[in-house]
């Protein structure tokens, strides 16, 4: 039985044989053999998303070495802002217009970089934009005109690389010391701006945060440093605080009028003294780049950063001031008027320095690798030393027409005293929108106490700003939308503040 199976099987199997061979007969011993198949090219996989968002990068970078070692890299950014003011009491929005609130849009900034790197050792640094064009203001009148704004140099830098803790630097430079806010980049923010008293001498004694001077930066283990030494620019000062009369009050009529020193701290038009300032910061964990002198607002889970720092800023004799003893009869305020500018020299001041110092802490982490969320938070401390009863006010982008420097939004922004100011981010599962889409809810507070604000009882009354909002990120800092609500105070009239709203998106593209 096995056997006869055994032979049905090999005669299946010759069948089979014998079929082939009718049907496909061989080809021809001349016939040409048929070429290789061609390759299947490769595909690679699509790369998957990122995990976590990756801070700016080197922008749009033109390699001039085979290595990359020597290249020109561009950066370019615009901040568009879309507002609803409620403006302070008295607001004009035009010669002769009051207006209570309105719908606005400016340009916040609008910046280029050009970086260069011919050698390892040298670095050539260019940025120039405009800033704070509204419809009103921010033009070639800054106050009364929008139009044409100055498009002028932030920075113009030249930087050798001494060893690998000592950088030096010379020019139009932001290396500014004080703070890590003072620092800070502007493209990388966790809320919607700075809180501006960052910059406390801002457009007065520097050219908008830069100042002309040579630097020292580096680092040695975890420590980093900047040191610098500026010029001081002249103040250019027009109107009542050009001339010591406008640190004065005068009452009476004709020949019984007397002006009295107010006490009041200005800048001093005769201001030409350099200016010493130095930030230096301990980073416990992730160190950061430090090749520009901008600091990073958030990192969106890409680093583990916890900094402490500590920094001054001292400009011998910046302010003047007049005391209440300081009495001018009619006859010394007529020479005074007449002598305008030069009775700087005639009539006794009293000279003030400008002494600052700060101290602040910074902790970026990631909170969940796979779901992408984050969690930053800054916080900062400044005493301000800028002379007796010093106050000034600013509004970023400032929607109100004229030279009261209390229109539109502004705010006690700098004086004499102490300032608080923390701020806090959580960057929103990946999940919540989508990987094209995330979200970072952030709230800020800043707290302050001028010597110089006190009602007409002597009470100080304290400046506190709110901010609440959030980021909604299609790429990273490059492509961003903000919307932020702002709480803000009137300090119009001292005994009677009150709390206006102001709410802005703003659109940001950075390449």
């Amino acid at each position: 039985m096995q056997k006869a199976r055994y032979a049905l099987t090999l005669s299946a199997l010759l069948a089979a044989a014998g079929a082939s061979a009718q049907v496909t007969p061989p080809p021809p011993a001349e016939a040409p053999a048929p070429p290789p198949a061609a390759p299947v090219p490769v595909v690679a996989a699509p790369a998957p998303p990122p995990t976590e968002s990756a801070p700016y990068g080197p922008g749009m970078k033109v390699n001039i070495s085979a290595d990359g070692s020597k290249y020109i890299r561009f950066i370019t950014w615009h901040q568009i802002w879309t507002r609803y003011t409620e403006n302070n009491t008295g607001t004009l929005r035009a010669p002769g217009k009051p207006q209570s609130d309105q719908i606005d849009f400016s340009l916040r900034r609008s910046r280029l970089i050009v970086l260069s790197q011919l050698n390892p050792r040298f670095l050539v640094y260019t940025h120039i934009g405009i800033n704070n064009q509204t419809a009103v203001s921010g033009g070639t009148a800054p106050t009364v005109d929008g139009k044409k704004p100055q498009l002028f140099v932030h920075e113009a830098v030249v930087e050798y690389k001494v060893n690998k803790y000592l950088n030096l630097g010379g020019g139009m430079h932001y290396q500014n010391g004080l703070s890590r806010m003072t620092r800070s980049s502007t493209i990388n923010y966790l809320t919607l701006d700075a809180p501006l008293t960052n910059w406390p001498v801002i457009e007065a004694i520097d050219q908008f945060v830069r100042g002309i001077g040579v630097y020292g930066k580096g680092r040695v283990g975890k420590l980093d440093y900047v040191l610098s030494v500026n010029e001081s620019f002249l103040t250019n000062q027009t109107g009542a605080f050009s001339t010591p009369l406008g640190l004065g009050t005068t009452t009476g009529t004709g020949t019984a009028r007397v002006n009295t020193g107010s006490n009041v701290a200005q800048y001093n038009p005769q201001g030409t003294n350099h200016i010493y300032q130095g930030y230096f910061s301990y980073e416990f964990l992730d160190q950061e780049a430090n090749l520009l002198p901008f600091n990073v607002g958030t990192y969106l889970g890409s680093k583990r950063v916890f900094n402490i720092g500590a920094g001054f800023f001292y400009n011998k004799d910046g302010m003047y001031s007049r005391s209440t003893g300081s009495v001018l009869n009619a006859a010394a305020i007529d020479a005074a008027t007449a002598a305008g500018t030069g009775s700087l020299n005639t009539i006794g001041t009293n000279k003030h320095d400008i002494a600052l110092f700060s101290a602040d802490v910074f902790f970026d982490t990631p909170i969940n690798k796979e779901t992408g969320t984050a969690f930053t938070a800054y916080a900062v401390y400044y005493n301000y030393d800028m002379g007796p009863n010093h106050v000034r006010f600013i509004g970023a982008a400032n929607p109100g027409w004229g030279t009261d420097a209390r229109r539109g939004n502004a705010v006690p922004h700098s004086g004499t005293g102490n300032v608080g100011y923390v701020q806090a981010g959580y960057l929103l599962p990946k999940s919540l929108l989508g990987p094209k889409l995330r979200v970072q809810p952030y709230a800020s507070h800043l707290l302050a106490g001028y010597e110089g604000l006190r009602t007409s009882g002597g009470e100080q009354k304290n400046v506190n700003i709110f901010d609440a909002g959030a980021n909604f990120y299609i790429d990273g800092h490059n492509a961003k939308f903000t919307l932020n609500y702002r709480a803000r105070p009137d300090f119009t009239d001292v005994n009677n503040v009150n709390y206006k709203p102001e709410i802005t998106l703003q659109t940001q593209v950075a390449l």
